[in-house]
């Protein structure tokens, strides 16, 4: 297990119960009790929880974790499930992304894929996206033109929010939009932990010729606080070969299994 996978249980753990105590870390994660206290000790310098004698307690938790701490979470299947939705993206398509660990797999497949690379001077992709990381890793990719969404940066998901970020969204056309969910569910559609992020990612659905969530099985049957769009709005579903998708070809969607 590496230390960001013990680090991100351990906030789990802590979200979940308050409070813990290093010889019930150790026991839950497999570790031993050193290598625990050196975590939670870490984690307190970075201000992620409360240390105690014996243990921690949970820090003032924010609506989820941030997005560094959930990038090992199913890593493989995140990656096979990016390079599936990024091969569908077609030359001088405008491609909508929002933020999220498996979308920012999305795009790092989409920055290195060799057929998308050009000599001339126009750009093979352009990628409209409210999440400060992807820009960043994509802006030094000459071949992809980059449009970021104004607004307010929240630290969970580095994705920019608010009335900013609405302006941009309004005034585009996308041929495509990936979106990463909290959750997909046959009845409360595709859905996420906050409400502001949800507000964008549904204008970017709006903006959209086709809407493609890329989503690990975990995330199948789950709904979050927020509501993106209906199932309905959906076109098309990436997600892992051990998933179970019946319900959502039932309902119309095309599913690809990565």
């Amino acid at each position: 297990m590496s230390r960001y996978e013990r680090w991100n249980g351990l906030l789990s753990l802590l979200a979940s119960r308050g409070r813990l105590s290093v010889e019930e870390a150790a026991a839950e994660l497999t570790v031993s009790a050193a290598t625990i206290r050196r975590d939670f000790d870490q984690l307190a310098q970075q201000q992620m929880l409360t240390r105690t004698r014996g243990g921690a307690v949970a820090h003032t938790v924010t609506y989820d974790l941030p997005l560094r701490y959930k990038s090992a979470r199913r890593a493989s299947e995140k990656q096979r499930i990016a390079a599936v939705a990024a091969d569908l993206v077609p030359s001088g398509a405008v491609v909508g992304v929002n933020g999220g660990t498996t979308t920012t797999e999305v795009a790092r497949a989409l920055a290195t894929r060799a057929d998308l690379h050009t000599e001339g001077a126009s750009p093979a992709v352009t990628v409209v996206t409210n999440a400060l990381n992807i820009a960043g890793e994509l802006v030094v990719r000459p071949h992809i033109k980059i449009v970021l969404s104004g607004g307010v940066a929240l630290p969970q998901s580095y994705e920019l929010v608010g009335p900013l970020a609405n302006g941009v969204f309004d005034q585009v056309t996308l041929d495509m939009a990936f979106l990463g969910v909290s959750g997909l569910d046959i009845e409360r559609g595709a859905t996420c932990a906050n409400e502001d992020e949800a507000s964008i990612n549904r204008q970017m659905a709006v903006r959209a010729e086709r809407v493609v969530v890329v989503a690990d099985g975990s995330k199948l049957g789950q709904r979050a606080f927020a509501r993106i769009c209906g199932i309905g709005e959906v076109d098309l579903l990436v997600t892992d070969t051990d998933a179970d998708v019946r319900a959502y070809e039932e309902a119309g969607i095309k599913v690809v299994r990565a």
